[in-house]
């Protein structure tokens, strides 16, 4: 996996600090990184979940 440019692809696709689960789950599978991997990832450069499919985040 190419950190930077997963990063890189957090941050395009994120809107006001927020990126919906449903891309969430796509960006990770597009990098071959788990779902909780991405979390973690998401948490270390401060991108919140929005839209979440199991209604924990709005």
């Amino acid at each position: 996996m190419d950190r930077k440019k997963l990063e890189e692809t957090i941050k395009e696709k994120a809107k006001d600090g927020k990126l919906p689960c449903a891309m969430c789950f796509k960006i990770a599978e597009d990098f071959g990184i788990s779902k909780r991997e991405m979390g973690k990832i998401l948490n270390e450069i401060k991108i919140k979940i929005s839209q979440c499919q199991l209604g924990c985040f709005e």
